[in-house]
């Protein structure tokens, strides 16, 4: 053979094993981030992080899937999608990430998104997401069942599945419970050096400021602001357990914390947060006035969701009794469904007067709660 032919032949041999190859790996490719279980990747647009309960593609039509944009970060919430598939058949592929994150991903996506859920914390981020048009009204009569009106958006654009109080939680040495009553009195100057909390990039705090100015008005809301400012023992560090811990280690006497971060730390598998949620108590404010803020987890479709079925499945699942009482010992959080019982420990805080607010204020008022903490000086 003449070496030009035989470097001809050669040649042609390498092309067509190269394309062969790019073949095969497309065909493993879902184009959508989809991995098999316990993987990870950025997942289309970046945002967030592809954690796949059950192996195989994110499902096209008819598949018995069903995905999920998720802004929480629970272990619960991984146990409850594998009871859900074990009962059901239906495997549940997650993508996790930051809620603001998500919603953007989601109005990018458009019609061409994997997503049939978006499952979030924060009443003001459910609304966001509704106002920015990435969900659709979805309900049975199980939902409706399961969840009453006050823990669903008015056009069931979402649902609620769980609540958590934003409360005072104080040193059970240094603190007399007959010496707390509201929010506002954390303003007053006796508590002065004595006050804990976290920082104003949280959205927990921003959303009871948020629910502050829908009820008092924001010169009320900032006056308040101003006052616990003044009375912080440090400034504000740290997630919630860090502001129990604080006050155990004598830095305050009082923090804002919400509840279900006080059984996490009760039930740690650390000793020492054990003993932390030993020498703290729980208040909750309010409770001969407007009631102590709650705040909701929910869950919503997607408005171009592909599995709508299997969607409305997995919010009846979450919303059963079954489930809200896994949730309830597993996470402290308050389930939304009244048939459901509350964990054992949590029942120990008694019964309270929730705050009665459309939870879209949330939402109304964030940008302003924002604001007005930035003026008060809260970091």
């Amino acid at each position: 053979m003449k070496p030009r032919k035989a470097l001809t032949i050669i040649l042609a041999g390498i092309l067509l094993a190269g394309l062969l190859a790019a073949c095969g790996s497309g065909a493993n490719n879902t184009g959508g981030g989809s991995v098999p279980a316990g993987g990870q990747s950025a997942g289309a647009g970046g945002a967030g992080t592809d954690s796949r309960q059950g192996s195989g593609s994110s499902g096209g039509q008819g598949e018995q899937v069903v995905n999920i944009y998720s802004a929480r970060h629970y272990e619960v919430d991984d146990l409850l999608f594998r009871q859900f598939t074990d009962a059901t058949g239906i495997k549940v592929n997650v993508v996790k990430g930051e809620a603001e994150e998500l919603i953007e991903r989601l109005k990018r996506e458009g019609a061409s998104t994997e997503a049939d859920l978006f499952f979030t914390v924060d009443g003001g981020v459910l609304a966001y997401a509704k106002e920015s048009g990435v969900l659709e009204p979805v309900t049975s009569p199980d939902i409706e069942q399961n969840v009453p009106a006050k823990y669903r958006d008015k056009d069931n654009h979402w649902i609620g599945v769980s609540t958590r109080a934003r409360v005072i939680v104080y040193s059970k040495d240094r603190v007399d419970p007959s010496q707390l009553s509201t929010y506002e009195d954390l303003a007053d100057p006796k508590w002065k050096g004595k006050v804990l909390a976290r920082s104003s990039s949280s959205l927990y705090n921003v959303s009871l400021l948020a629910s502050f100015i829908a009820l008092k008005g924001e010169a009320a809301a900032e006056e308040w602001a101003r006052g616990v400012v003044a009375n912080f023992a440090r400034d504000p560090q740290g997630g919630d357990r860090d502001q129990a811990k604080a006050i155990v280690a004598g830095i305050g006497d009082v923090a804002i914390m919400n509840t279900y971060y006080v059984g996490l730390l009760a039930h740690s598998q650390d000793p020492e947060e054990v003993k932390v949620a030993e020498q703290v108590g729980v208040f909750f404010p309010n409770q001969e006035t407007d009631g102590t803020h709650i705040n909701i987890s929910g869950i919503g479709f997607v408005k171009h969701g592909r599995h709508k079925d299997n969607a409305i499945r997995l919010i009846e699942f979450l919303t059963s009794k079954e489930a809200q009482e896994t949730l309830t010992d597993s996470n402290f959080e308050f389930p939304v469904n009244p048939a459901a019982e509350r964990a054992e420990y949590i029942k120990a805080w008694g019964e309270f007067k929730e705050q009665e607010l459309d939870f879209d204020l949330l939402h109304v008022h964030n940008a302003k709660a924002i604001e007005i903490m930035n003026k008060a000086g809260w970091k």
